[in-house]
Protein backbone atom coordinates (compact mmCIF):
# COMPACT_ATOMS: atom_id res chain seq x y z
CA UNK A 1 0.00 0.00 0.00
CA UNK A 2 1.17 3.57 -0.59
CA UNK A 3 2.83 5.47 2.26
CA UNK A 4 0.47 8.45 1.97
CA UNK A 5 -2.48 6.11 2.41
CA UNK A 6 -0.91 4.73 5.60
CA UNK A 7 -0.31 8.26 6.90
CA UNK A 8 -3.89 9.36 6.20
CA UNK A 9 -5.30 6.15 7.72
CA UNK A 10 -3.51 6.96 10.98
CA UNK A 11 -4.76 10.52 11.08
CA UNK A 12 -8.32 9.71 10.08
CA UNK A 13 -8.68 6.96 12.66
CA UNK A 14 -7.03 9.13 15.33
CA UNK A 15 -9.86 11.60 14.82
CA UNK A 16 -12.31 8.93 15.97
CA UNK A 17 -10.88 9.21 19.51
CA UNK A 18 -10.49 11.99 22.07
CA UNK A 19 -6.78 12.70 21.50
CA UNK A 20 -4.69 15.84 21.43
CA UNK A 21 -2.89 17.14 18.33
CA UNK A 22 0.44 15.50 19.22
CA UNK A 23 -1.25 12.13 19.78
CA UNK A 24 -2.97 12.39 16.40
CA UNK A 25 0.44 13.12 14.84
CA UNK A 26 1.87 10.08 16.64
CA UNK A 27 -0.99 8.02 15.20
CA UNK A 28 0.21 8.99 11.73
CA UNK A 29 3.67 7.74 12.71
CA UNK A 30 2.31 4.48 14.12
CA UNK A 31 0.42 3.87 10.88
CA UNK A 32 3.35 4.63 8.58
CA UNK A 33 6.66 3.90 10.36
CA UNK A 34 6.64 0.18 9.53
CA UNK A 35 7.71 1.31 6.06
CA UNK A 36 10.99 2.67 7.43
CA UNK A 37 12.45 -0.71 6.46
CA UNK A 38 11.96 0.40 2.87
CA UNK A 39 14.93 2.72 3.40
CA UNK A 40 17.05 -0.32 2.56
CA UNK A 41 16.66 1.04 -0.96
CA UNK A 42 19.40 3.53 -0.06
CA UNK A 43 21.75 0.53 0.06
CA UNK A 44 20.61 -0.86 -3.27
CA UNK A 45 17.71 -2.66 -4.86
CA UNK A 46 18.77 -6.02 -3.42
CA UNK A 47 18.76 -4.66 0.15
CA UNK A 48 15.28 -3.27 -0.47
CA UNK A 49 13.96 -6.62 -1.70
CA UNK A 50 15.65 -8.47 1.17
CA UNK A 51 14.56 -6.27 4.07
CA UNK A 52 11.39 -4.36 3.17
CA UNK A 53 8.44 -6.00 4.95
CA UNK A 54 10.93 -7.80 7.20
CA UNK A 55 12.77 -5.51 9.62
CA UNK A 56 9.84 -3.34 10.69
CA UNK A 57 6.75 -5.33 9.70
CA UNK A 58 6.56 -7.62 12.72
CA UNK A 59 5.10 -8.02 16.18
CA UNK A 60 8.31 -7.12 18.03
CA UNK A 61 8.60 -3.75 16.28
CA UNK A 62 4.85 -3.19 16.71
CA UNK A 63 5.15 -3.47 20.49
CA UNK A 64 8.43 -1.50 20.74
CA UNK A 65 7.20 1.31 18.49
CA UNK A 66 3.87 1.52 20.32
CA UNK A 67 5.69 1.71 23.67
CA UNK A 68 8.05 4.41 22.36
CA UNK A 69 5.20 6.53 20.98
CA UNK A 70 3.26 6.06 24.23
CA UNK A 71 6.13 7.75 26.06
CA UNK A 72 5.23 10.97 24.22
CA UNK A 73 1.49 10.63 24.85
CA UNK A 74 -0.79 12.01 27.55
CA UNK A 75 -3.39 9.23 27.34
CA UNK A 76 -0.95 6.33 27.90
CA UNK A 77 -3.05 3.16 27.88
CA UNK A 78 -5.53 4.36 25.28
CA UNK A 79 -2.76 5.57 22.96
CA UNK A 80 -0.73 2.39 23.33
CA UNK A 81 -3.75 0.37 22.18
CA UNK A 82 -4.45 2.78 19.30
CA UNK A 83 -0.81 2.80 18.15
CA UNK A 84 -0.67 -0.98 18.27
CA UNK A 85 -3.93 -1.19 16.33
CA UNK A 86 -2.73 1.28 13.68
CA UNK A 87 0.52 -0.65 13.26
CA UNK A 88 -1.53 -3.80 12.67
CA UNK A 89 -3.80 -1.93 10.24
CA UNK A 90 -0.63 -1.12 8.29
CA UNK A 91 0.27 -4.82 8.22
CA UNK A 92 -3.24 -5.75 7.11
CA UNK A 93 -3.23 -3.15 4.34
CA UNK A 94 0.17 -4.40 3.18
CA UNK A 95 -0.96 -8.02 3.41
CA UNK A 96 -3.55 -7.35 0.73
CA UNK A 97 -2.23 -4.26 -1.01
CA UNK A 98 1.47 -4.80 -1.71
CA UNK A 99 1.24 -7.23 -4.59
CA UNK A 100 2.48 -10.76 -5.06
CA UNK A 101 5.63 -11.85 -3.28
CA UNK A 102 5.28 -9.36 -0.43
CA UNK A 103 4.49 -11.39 2.62
CA UNK A 104 4.55 -10.31 6.23
CA UNK A 105 7.14 -11.95 8.50
CA UNK A 106 5.01 -11.30 11.57
CA UNK A 107 7.14 -13.24 14.07
CA UNK A 108 10.54 -12.14 12.74
CA UNK A 109 13.29 -12.32 14.11
CA UNK A 110 12.06 -15.45 15.91
CA UNK A 111 10.66 -17.05 12.76
CA UNK A 112 11.18 -16.57 9.02
CA UNK A 113 7.64 -17.76 8.21
CA UNK A 114 6.03 -15.39 5.74
CA UNK A 115 2.29 -14.81 5.60
CA UNK A 116 1.08 -14.00 2.09
CA UNK A 117 -2.40 -13.43 0.75
CA UNK A 118 -3.77 -15.43 -2.14
CA UNK A 119 -6.07 -12.47 -2.77
CA UNK A 120 -3.53 -9.65 -2.85
CA UNK A 121 -3.67 -6.87 -5.38
CA UNK A 122 -0.94 -4.86 -7.06
CA UNK A 123 0.51 -1.66 -5.68
CA UNK A 124 -1.12 0.48 -8.40
CA UNK A 125 -4.39 -1.46 -8.53
CA UNK A 126 -7.82 0.11 -8.40
CA UNK A 127 -8.20 -1.28 -4.87
CA UNK A 128 -5.15 0.58 -3.55
CA UNK A 129 -6.10 3.74 -5.40
CA UNK A 130 -9.61 3.45 -3.95
CA UNK A 131 -8.25 3.16 -0.42
CA UNK A 132 -6.12 6.24 -1.06
CA UNK A 133 -9.10 8.19 -2.41
CA UNK A 134 -11.26 7.08 0.53
CA UNK A 135 -8.74 8.30 3.10
CA UNK A 136 -8.18 11.54 1.18
CA UNK A 137 -11.92 12.28 1.15
CA UNK A 138 -12.15 11.40 4.85
CA UNK A 139 -9.20 13.74 5.56
CA UNK A 140 -10.94 16.58 3.70
CA UNK A 141 -14.19 15.90 5.56
CA UNK A 142 -12.39 16.08 8.91
CA UNK A 143 -10.73 19.33 7.83
CA UNK A 144 -14.11 20.81 6.91
CA UNK A 145 -15.97 19.62 9.99
CA UNK A 146 -13.35 19.67 12.75
CA UNK A 147 -11.33 22.54 11.27
CA UNK A 148 -7.97 20.75 11.43
CA UNK A 149 -5.64 18.97 9.03
CA UNK A 150 -2.82 16.45 9.43
CA UNK A 151 -0.49 19.47 9.77
CA UNK A 152 -2.13 20.65 13.00
CA UNK A 153 0.74 19.73 15.34
CA UNK A 154 3.71 20.29 13.04
CA UNK A 155 2.59 23.52 11.37
CA UNK A 156 -0.36 25.05 13.23
CA UNK A 157 -0.35 28.28 11.19
CA UNK A 158 -0.57 26.46 7.88
CA UNK A 159 -3.10 24.05 9.39
CA UNK A 160 -5.39 26.97 10.31
CA UNK A 161 -5.11 28.46 6.83
CA UNK A 162 -5.84 25.14 5.11
CA UNK A 163 -8.76 24.35 7.41
CA UNK A 164 -10.20 27.84 6.79
CA UNK A 165 -9.81 27.45 3.03
CA UNK A 166 -11.53 24.07 3.09
CA UNK A 167 -14.24 25.55 5.31
CA UNK A 168 -14.81 28.39 2.83
CA UNK A 169 -15.10 25.86 0.03
CA UNK A 170 -17.63 23.91 2.09
CA UNK A 171 -19.72 27.02 2.86
CA UNK A 172 -19.61 28.08 -0.81
CA UNK A 173 -21.21 24.80 -1.88
CA UNK A 174 -24.73 25.24 -3.28
CA UNK A 175 -27.53 24.62 -0.82
CA UNK A 176 -29.77 21.63 -1.34
CA UNK A 177 -33.32 22.12 -2.65
CA UNK A 178 -34.80 21.53 0.81
CA UNK A 179 -32.50 24.21 2.27
CA UNK A 180 -33.62 26.74 -0.37
CA UNK A 181 -37.33 26.04 0.07
CA UNK A 182 -37.22 25.97 3.87
CA UNK A 183 -36.91 29.79 4.02
CA UNK A 184 -40.17 30.37 2.10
Amino acid sequence: MHIQTHVMSGWCLANCFQLNARERFLCMLAASLPDCDGLGLLFGQEAYWDYHHVLAHNLLVAVLLSLALTGFSHHKLKCFAIYLGLFHLHLLMDYFGSGEGWGVLYFWPFSRDSYESEHCWGLYSWQNLSFGAFFLLWTLLIAAVKKRTPLEWLMPGLDAKLAAAIGRFRSAAPASTSDRTAGR
